[in-house]
């Protein structure tokens, strides 16, 4: 807990390689007595990116061995540290992590000596079994015997659906320099809405407040006054910590004052804000940034007296990466790379999932044709949030497009008529998001300024004939939309089901068909009023 005497300092994001404060870490400030200096360095939505390089401002960012420098080089600054994350530690990964069973994203971890993780939604993505064998170890038919992660994770909030109780540790006390430090794990209670009823099936998730406050309960009168949150939640703000907002920033409102400091996730955004005396971070994702904590505790009351945080961007110019990890990662890479290096096509122009404003973007164009293609339906829909990554202009692998699609969902073909085909494109607007599903066979028109589930104005097909209520049409959508994710709950009333290949190979095949070099464009399927 923060003495009510001291001033919380909050740093906005500073350049690669600053210290914050130009002080040595290790070092205690002028006092009459020493403060203990901890440091806690962060990550959240790794989501497996072993080594896919992105790029922020023209420079290069990213990649697991630049991640591992530049943590190495802040710990080796402090021994009094921790590292953390806050959940999508896997999921959504790159071939050389999901085609090993995301079994490397965890060595990799264990490697840098992560000391806790939370559970992220994506963990749920295989299943609770699969995530727990990746957590406590197991057997898997395609790798074998695999000894798990070397670290504690927590979850206060995710709980046996028969006997209520948490499935993993709500919260582990760590002890830095003979001070002990409470972290507690909690996951967004939406998870259920955004992953396949197979992969939560077995727990529930309780609120998020309510089960941090009961760790919190716990861990004070276990004498910690210390306590860290990895919350898998959303939450943003500027870059000078001003106008915090999401799900996070809730929590931190309704959390005991006794909490110090928040990792928060899930939106891929960057934090860093003081909110009711909470310090709240948040490092983007896919490791291309991590958030460095420093707290000062006092020794003798064990209350943290100063904090700040600062949100570090892995440039690589700025640093060498690990050879360590760099090696560990090219181990990996050659044993995927037989099949990540096959060549499908050859793409005229980049393709990107970047929708314009009536939500279309020629990406998902691109997959949902290919749906429809491969299950020989009238339409097809394709959920926004299952397409990870762009086509980039010029020859196009497996690999790369693996990456645009990695869920591995399988194509499912349904009937519905067309008054469900109109309630489907009007739960696209939901009360707390918007998710535009990507459309092929079809063409619609929808109004800004009706009301949620009326958006939606005329439907036709591609000759313009009006669509028809009574009529009945087959559909193609993958399993996790078929299941009535993301909201779309009128698909789990669709008849006459057939299930058909992985979204992926649907993807391969028909880009294998077509003229080379291959295009697509937004053409109008979507098309907005004001």
């Amino acid at each position: 807990m923060l003495s009510a005497l001291a001033a919380a300092a909050v740093l906005a994001a500073a350049p690669v390689g600053a210290a914050g404060n130009g002080k040595s870490k290790g070092k205690p400030p002028a006092s009459s007595h020493r403060y203990i200096e901890v440091q806690l360095l962060g990550i959240n939505d790794f989501h497996g990116q072993l080594n896919v390089t992105r790029k922020v401002g023209g420079r290069e960012v990213g990649r697991a061995d630049y991640l591992a420098a530049y943590l190495k080089q802040r710990e080796a600054e402090n021994k009094n540290t921790l590292l953390v994350h806050a959940g999508d530690a896997v999921g959504a990964s790159p071939p050389v992590s999901a085609l090993l069973e995301d079994e490397p994203t965890i060595e990799v971890l264990n490697k840098l000596g992560f000391d806790v993780g939370t559970l992220g939604n994506h963990e749920f993505d295989e299943g609770v079994a699969e995530m727990l064998r990746l957590i406590h170890g197991g057997y898997h038919p395609a790798t074998g015997d695999f000894a798990g992660a070397d670290f504690p994770y927590v979850s206060a909030n995710v709980v046996d659906a028969q006997t209520g109780k948490p499935i993993l540790p709500p919260y582990v006390i760590k002890r830095v320099n003979g001070m002990p430090i409470g972290l507690i794990g909690v996951t967004l209670t939406e998870t259920p809405t955004i992953v396949t009823p197979s992969g939560v099936a077995g727990v529930k998730f309780i609120d998020e407040a309510t089960a941090i406050n009961k760790a919190v309960r716990e861990l004070k009168k276990k004498g910690v006054q210390t306590i860290v949150v990895l919350a898998h939640n959303p939450g943003v703000s500027n870059p000078d910590g001003t106008n915090a907002s999401g799900e996070i920033v809730d929590i931190a409102k309704n959390v005991d004052d006794e909490v110090d400091v928040i990792f928060a996730g899930h939106n891929h955004a960057y934090l860093n804000a003081v909110v009711d005396g909470k310090l709240l971070v948040q490092s983007y994702s896919y490791g291309t940034a991590f958030s460095d904590v420093d707290l000062k505790i006092d020794p003798r009351t064990k209350d943290v007296v100063a904090k700040k945080a600062e949100i570090v961007t892995t440039y690589h110019d700025g640093i060498t990466p690990d050879p360590e990890i760099r090696a560990l990662v090219e181990k990996y890479e050659a044993k995927v790379a037989p099949l990540v290096n096959q060549v499908v096509g050859t793409a005229a122009e980049t393709i990107t999932d970047e929708q314009n404003e009536s939500g279309e973007s020629a990406l998902g164009n691109l997959i949902a044709d290919a749906q429809r293609a491969a299950m020989k339906t009238d339409f097809a829909f394709m959920n926004p949030g299952g397409i990870r990554a762009d086509i980039e202009q010029g020859e196009v692998t497996w690999g790369e497009l693996y990456n645009v699609q990695p869920f591995n969902n399988q194509l499912v073909k349904m009937t519905l008529t067309g008054a469900q085909i109109r309630q489907l494109l009007n739960q696209q607007w939901q009360p707390t998001q918007t998710r535009m599903l990507q459309i092929s066979g079809l063409r619609y028109t929808w109004s800004a300024s009706k009301p949620v589930g009326e958006k939606v104005i005329d439907i036709q097909l591609p000759d313009g004939t009006p669509l028809k209520p009574d009529a009945e049409y087959t559909v193609t959508v993958n399993s996790f939309l078929a299941d009535g994710g993301d909201g779309f709950t009128v698909l789990t009333h669709g008849t006459n089901r057939e299930v058909g290949p992985v979204d992926l190979d649907a993807l391969v095949s028909y880009i294998r068909g077509l003229e080379q070099p291959f295009s697509a464009r937004i053409e109008g399927r979507i098309n907005r009023l004001p």
